[in-house]
């Protein structure tokens, strides 16, 4: 038995640090949404778990995300078989685009059918333990993340435009970002405040329209100077809107028209080491139909 699925990137449309948590972590909220950049997994039935990659640069060991992700999702079954698996890598790594969050919930769907696990086995326990976005690939389409952006609540599909992801050749540290991000300690009034507020925006969010903030850009700009100048690019050459992708340092373009994304495309040509894609939304609907769920 092979099969494989897509395992789609994401951009956010907005990102705020909400403050400092107890636990040293950052509180967040977050508006998640599929795009149709994907990378592929095949699966295949076998005797032990093994992953190999297209991407010599990526890690097929126990520190990837799909091989964690087998791991405990074969523990939490009970099962004894293993899965031979093969990641078809295009979203950039790293870049902001949670590629390895999506490629740890495909392993998850896909090992779940591979191995017939009981449909009463909590995937989003274990999509937690691999990581803080994983929860939301268990979902797709436009969604909320709230806490460290694992707790997840689906919205309404957000209004699709043509878009545009220019990633440039800059390694960013998530860990380092934050780290370099300076939050207050949160209260649980301020952070109930906040949370509403945060809620509010995201309701009426209009990717052409609405402001899009991603609290992290400071931080990101100033380090990686570069990440800012494809940001001042895209809007130049036409986005309506533009917002760095996570921690980076991938930058999400959005635009009006087809013609203007496709303009501005071919005038990023001159960058020969910014990796350019062309997307769309994938909506939850969509999401599901094509990993089959």
């Amino acid at each position: 038995m092979s099969f494989s699925l897509p395992s789609f990137a994401k951009v956010n449309w907005m990102l705020r640090v909400l403050g400092k948590r107890t636990d040293g972590y950052h509180e967040l909220f977050t508006v998640f949404q599929t795009v149709s950049l994907s990378d592929r997994i095949t699966f295949e039935a076998a005797d032990s778990i093994s992953l190999t990659c297209s991407d010599p640069n990526i890690a097929t060991t126990h520190e990837n995300t799909i091989v964690k992700a087998a791991e405990l999702l074969r523990a939490a079954a009970g099962a004894r078989a293993g899965a031979r698996m093969h990641l078809e890598k295009s979203i950039p790594s790293p870049g902001g685009l949670g590629g390895g969050s999506s490629n740890a919930a495909t392993a998850l769907f896909g090992l779940s059918r591979l191995w017939n696990v009981d449909p009463a086995v909590d995937l989003v326990r274990i999509a937690s333990k691999v990581g803080a976005d994983v929860p939301f690939f268990l979902c797709g389409g436009s969604a909320n993340g709230i806490g460290r952006g694992d707790v997840i609540e689906p919205i309404d599909d957000i209004p699709a435009y043509p878009m545009l992801i220019v990633t440039p050749d800059a390694a960013v540290s998530t860990a380092d970002v934050f780290g370099r991000f300076r939050a207050e300690t949160l209260t649980d009034a301020a952070r109930e405040h906040n949370l509403s507020v945060c809620r509010k925006e995201a309701e009426w969010l209009d990717p052409a329209a609405s402001v899009l903030v991603n609290d992290l850009e400071g931080v990101v700009f100033e380090a990686f100077p570069e990440v800012a100048r494809v940001k001042k690019a895209l809007i130049e050459l036409g986005a309506v809107n533009a917002v760095l992708c996570g921690s980076g340092a991938s930058v999400l373009g959005v635009f009006d028209k087809q013609e203007t994304r496709q303009t501005a495309e071919e005038a990023l040509e001159i960058e020969s080491t910014w990796r350019k894609f062309a997307v769309s939304a994938v909506s939850r609907s969509k999401y599901r139909e094509e990993l089959g769920l």
